[in-house]
Formats: structure tokens, sequence, C-alpha cells
């Protein structure tokens, strides 16, 4: 049997994964994952490979890779861990939504379960997090809306903007700038183009189209 990985390393895996699909439902591929992690892709068959030994993920040769119930369980686990700790620092902190993600990186894996949920508590048990990711309760079950990525929207299409991917933050201040933030209504007017809450229509940045999502 394959040895035994790191935990932080498994986590950082499962967590990739359980993301790939969280938005669409296309699974993910060990080539896909590599380039995610900016790891070798033989480092990412072996890992896949310790992974399957110990009942994470379901994967064949050369297929996609699929977390198993226990799997989706760990992920989310360590999501609802993540998107807690974000909440927390901007609620209580003043962190701005494009501060957050490095530090819950690091803080994910110091805060007791204890101290975890204390701050859920603390926060009123939120279900989601400052960009707009369903936070796991305790056993990984999350609500999610019926949800459209603003680059497939129609023209006319009006949506609540659900979700802002965390992945690039000066996107995310320019959203924040033009009013796309979670929360708040958009009407496509055009390629490119929005009008927020009611208002003048705007262009948006290109990278936009596969950052945010509305509600169908």
């Amino acid at each position: 049997m394959p040895a035994a990985a790191p935990s932080t390393a498994i986590d950082d895996y499962l967590k990739t994964i359980y993301h790939h699909t969280e938005w669409q439902n296309d699974p993910v591929t060990p080539s896909q994952l590599a380039t995610t992690l900016g790891l070798a892709p033989s480092t990412v068959t072996e890992m896949v490979q310790k992974l399957a030994a110990q009942g994470l993920v379901s994967h064949r040769p050369y297929g996609p890779v699929s977390l198993t119930d226990a799997g989706r369980l760990r992920a989310a686990a360590i999501i609802r861990r993540h998107r807690l700790v974000e909440t927390w620092l901007v609620r209580e902190f003043g962190y701005a939504w494009d501060e957050v993600h490095d530090e819950a990186e690091v803080l994910e894996h110091a805060v007791s379960d204890r101290l975890l949920e204390g701050i859920s508590a603390r926060l009123g048990h939120p279900a989601r997090d400052p960009h707009g990711d369903p936070i796991p309760d305790a056993v990984g079950a999350v609500d999610r809306e019926p949800f459209l990525l603003l680059g497939d929207a129609p023209i006319g299409h009006t949506g609540r903007v659900l979700r802002v991917s965390d992945r690039d933050p000066a996107l995310l201040r320019a959203l924040e700038a033009a009013g796309v933030d979670v929360g708040h209504s958009v009407t496509v007017t055009g390629r490119g183009a929005v009008r927020v809450d009611g208002g003048s229509s705007i262009e948006l940045a290109d990278a936009a189209a596969s950052a945010v999502w509305l509600t169908a």
C-alpha cells in the first residue's frame, strides 16, 4: 500500500478537487490538478494513487478524479474552516475581501475545532463567505441556489450576484469599485456590459465573465 501522505498535502488536493466541481459539473483530470496546484504530472499521479488507496478519491488510469463520500466530507470540513476564517477576518478585523484568502490558507490549519465553532457562533453561523461561496455546515451540507455564470447569461438577464471568484485580487477590487459584489442586482446589457442595481450600463473587464456568478 502507498505510504501515507502528509495531512496538509491531502487537504490541498481534496480542496482543489472539491472546488473544481463546485460551480460546474465537469470532473477534474490529473493534468488540470497539476496545473492548478503547480506540480509535475508525475507528482499528482502518485498522490492521486495514495488518495485512492485511502478511500478518499475514485480514479482510473487516464480518467478524471472524483471525491468519494469520505473525501467529500473531509474536503467540506477544511473548506468550512477556510471560509469561516475568511468571514471572521472581514467582519471582525476589517480585512477587505481581496486580502483574506492567503491569511485563511494559513489559519485554516491552525484553528482548533472548538475555536472554529466559537467563531461560527459569534458570526451567527453564516451560510456564505465574503465572496459568496457557501460555507458547509458541520456535516458537510451546503445550500446553493441555481446559478449562471455571467459570461453565459443572455442579454437582458437580471440576477443577484451569488459569488465572485477570489483568484484575482485586482479583479476583486475592480468589481467592488463597480458595485459588482455579492448581493447586488446585475442586469446584462451587452457583451461585457452590465447595469448594477438599476444604474447606468458599465463595461467590465473581460475576466469578469468567468469570475462572477448570478442567480439563474
